[in-house]
């Protein structure tokens, strides 16, 4: 479909989402289901929730609103969705609260609130959520703010719908000039949020004390008007454009909330308890509007212990959003951030955006008191690896002994910034994880506010960096270098399995060649254990596990194969790294190799360029480097 068609289709699209009728025709839309009247808190949970929200086997939420943009806050994102915006939305005293997010710079927070923004404006142009207003409004009010107060009850019992909030100035005035006080006659039409247009999405941020106006809020009287209605206290000598008004049936965004002056603080004390704020020389003015703020930590601790401020703070909801706490994670955000730019001709290295996430995660976590766990172990333990004598329900243990994790160390923005300097660098056209921490490093150096302890421990956690990634490089060409390494993998697998079984059933292991009896191998089978240190006392468990786990499978008609149990995945690679070690060694280092090991070199590159996401530069330097490894 050519470009030209595409516009036009987009604009019968957008001209049928147009609706109009009269207020009895809303109440019939109301009848048929076809429209659902509700607060603000209750259309962006319905928004949420109709994106559509998967459980995880550990009980964690993920919802999917937010899964494609925000990566690693699932907890964060969960405890918002659960403990603000589902009891908001059932009208608990929750939503009289201004949800303020606090955390550190760069860690998400006004991606959070554009998400919700930009969400809301596809959300009304669905059916589901529709929303409709009183035609010519300048807030966009709700038609049932039309139903007298006495009548209210009577409408509950017979729609099951409570009514909140009074008419705006505007439209009282409307009300009985116009129609003569005939609600039935008001006309009603279908309000699609913009935050462009300023229709139920309003954004505030602070300014010069001095030259920022109250108005900027609340609106402002029309001088140009005052003549010909005679009183400002004449709704139409009043423009009711404040970030408030337009906000109104959808979100209020207050960017750097705490560095606004007090007086522009005081009106969300009446409209975030009571739902409505004073303007003008009018009465007070219903809205109804999620206020989302946003902070970091500083600013917050130096706001709670102003004793001026209590009256506000009691009026909050405050929700930490931390630093993302997962290495794979990371790794994304630095992806989206780098295909995001118009970069087209430098390649990344395999590895290069992994390692400069694990300098940024281990500059977040904080020092276990658990024995045995140091930083590098918490870090594969958050993000979901497996190591050594840690189980599952120990990682919870962890994340519970320091709450404030992830609420300091390196942000995002300056990784990228350094990754970002290291692609523009020498003009070459692959970078490597070397190259990354290099210019990490180099960063560091140039970096003006950090202090000497503080340049030295992120020198610490470069060298930490460098440490995993050399143990990634080798592994990376160990297994490049076995030949057909699905099929030895499977092969010395089958081998395991049908010692093991003949072990734990009392078996004698047959050859199928000469028929000749024999005991299962427990050399190979504590070769490939030991890999994962699988003691002599445990071995019987393990191999117990591993026949429980097969059947597991066959029960649910699933093939079960060496990937299918990681402890027992990572013991089978090891034990293969282990017997081709000497022969990686030989063949990298080598400074004239002879024409067997170039061709064996050849293959492995070829290896690594078609199945790793390796170029020719990067495998080159990858087989140089572990040569290197390798001869320490």
């Amino acid at each position: 479909m050519a470009f030209l068609d595409k516009l036009s289709d987009y604009r019968e699209q957008e001209h049928e989402l147009r609706w109009e009728g009269s207020f009895l025709d809303y109440l019939q839309l109301i009848r048929e289901g076809r429209a659902v009247p509700g607060t603000a808190h209750e259309l962006i949970y319905r928004m949420i929730e109709k994106a559509g929200v998967e459980e995880g086997d550990d009980g964690r939420r993920t919802y999917k609103f937010f899964g494609e943009t925000l990566f690693g806050l699932e907890d964060a994102i969960q405890r918002l969705v659960e403990e603000y915006f589902r009891p908001a939305a059932q009208r608990l005293d929750v939503r009289k609260r201004l949800l303020l997010l606090m955390g550190p710079v760069s860690g998400g927070k006004s991606t959070l609130v554009m998400l919700l923004k930009q969400g809301l404006e596809r959300f009304t142009r669905t059916p589901e959520g529709a929303v409709y207003a009183i035609r010519g409004c300048p807030m966009q009010e709700e038609p049932l703010h039309l139903v007298p107060h006495e009548l209210r009850d009577e409408f509950r019992k017979e729609y099951g719908i409570a009514i909140e909030g009074d008419l705006c100035p505007v439209c009282r005035l409307r009300l009985e000039t116009e129609y003569g006080g005939r609600i039935e006659d008001v006309p009603v039409v279908r309000v699609l949020f913009s935050e462009a247009g300023r229709v139920g999405i309003g954004t505030f941020a602070p300014s010069d004390p001095k030259s920022q106006d109250i108005a900027d809020l609340t609106g402002s009287i029309d001088f140009s008007t005052i003549s010909q209605y005679g009183s400002e206290s004449d709704p139409r000598a009043y423009r009711f454009d404040g970030e408030l008004n337009k906000a109104n049936r959808g979100l209020m965004e207050f960017q750097e909330i705490l560095k606004c002056d007090e007086k522009f603080l005081w009106n969300l004390l009446s409209l975030t308890q009571e739902g409505n704020f004073k303007a003008g020389r009018f009465a007070l003015i219903s809205a109804d509007e999620l206020i989302v703020a946003h902070t970091n930590e500083t600013e917050y601790r130096s706001f709670i212990a102003n004793k001026k401020n209590e009256a506000l703070h009691s009026r909050m909801i405050v929700m930490r959003i931390p630093y993302n706490l997962k290495v794979s994670q990371e790794e994304r955000i630095y992806r989206k951030l780098i295909d995001a730019s118009g970069l087209r001709n430098v390649h990344l290295a395999p590895g290069a955006l992994w390692t400069a996430s694990v300098f940024s995660i281990l500059s977040r976590l904080h020092e276990s008191k658990k024995p045995g766990v140091d930083l590098v172990q918490k870090m594969y333990l958050y993000d979901g690896v497996r190591t050594d004598g840690v189980k599952g329900a120990d990682v919870e243990e962890l994340r519970k002994e320091c709450p404030d994790e992830g609420m300091s160390g390196v942000d995002p923005r300056y990784v990228i910034n350094r990754i970002s300097s290291a692609l523009m660098k020498g003009n070459k056209s692959c970078i490597n994880a070397l190259d990354i921490l290099k210019s990490l490093k180099e960063g560091l150096d140039q970096h003006p506010s950090i202090t000497k302890e503080e340049r030295e421990r992120l020198i610490q956690f470069i060298t930490l960096a460098r440490k995993e990634y050399d143990h990634k490089a080798k592994n990376e060409v160990q297994r490049a270098f076995v030949y057909s390494f699905e099929e030895s993998a499977h092969a010395l697998f089958n081998n395991y399995l049908d010692n093991v079984e003949a072990y734990c059933n009392g078996f004698k292991m047959r050859d199928p060649i000469t028929s000749e009896e024999s005991d299962p191998d427990e050399k190979l089978m504590r070769s490939i254990e030991e890999q994962v240190g699988i003691t002599e006392n445990q071995k019987r468990a393990f191999r117990e596990e591993i026949l429980i786990k097969i059947s597991m499978f066959a029960r649910k008609g699933r093939k079960f194969d060496y990937t299918s149990h990681e402890p027992l995945k990572e013991a089978i690679e090891k034990k293969l790294f282990a017997d081709l070690k000497d022969v990686v060694k030989i063949t990298t280092s080598s400074s004239h190799p002879d024409e067997a090991q170039v061709k064996r070199m050849n293959e492995v590159s070829r290896r690594l360029i078609d199945h790793h996401g390796y170029c020719a530069s990067c495998a080159n330097e990858l087989l140089k480097y572990v040569g290197s490894l390798l001869n320490r």
